[in-house]
């Protein structure tokens, strides 16, 4: 069977698309490597845990949460444990299921690194676009979410 090949706008979109994220993410990853110390992935853990009402999530809910692996979510727990910004500790009831846990410490080193994050986000993305163009981006992405994606 034949590949269905991109037509030319298709092919065009998903350089840009590619470009875009591969650019972007290098750039916010460096970013919060230099001010903060933190991979974006690291990152990412700390915020998925303080939204949160418990600043709690079982490992497996936090894998999904942040689009990782449990192994690679697992290695960046073992960095941020022992730096004290998060605990791991063994579901009630449940031997086999851990929970994550945002620390004191945990919140303030995420409070601390969100301002130059989100500012590398603003410059890189939102300092170009309307509020008009982010609204219909965001719904222009919204079918390929349907593929059980989570953000």
């Amino acid at each position: 069977m034949d590949p269905r090949w991109l037509d030319d706008n298709e092919r065009a979109l998903w350089m840009r698309l590619h470009a875009l994220s591969e650019r972007t993410l290098a750039e916010v990853d460096s970013q919060l490597r230099r001010d903060a110390g933190l991979t974006r992935y690291e990152y990412y853990v700390l915020a998925m845990l303080s939204e949160s009402p418990t600043r709690s999530r079982l490992m497996s809910d936090l894998a999904i949460a942040t689009n990782g692996s449990l192994s690679r979510l697992s290695h960046a727990a073992n960095k941020l444990e022992s730096n004290g910004w998060l605990t791991r500790s063994h579901a009630e009831g449940q031997r086999r299921s851990v929970i994550a846990t945002l620390t004191d410490d945990g919140w303030r080193k995420l409070t601390e690194s969100a301002p130059g994050h989100v500012g590398a986000v603003r410059e890189r993305i939102f300092d170009h676009l309307t509020s008009e163009q982010v609204k219909a981006l965001y719904e222009a992405l919204d079918p390929l979410f349907v593929q059980g994606w989570t953000c």
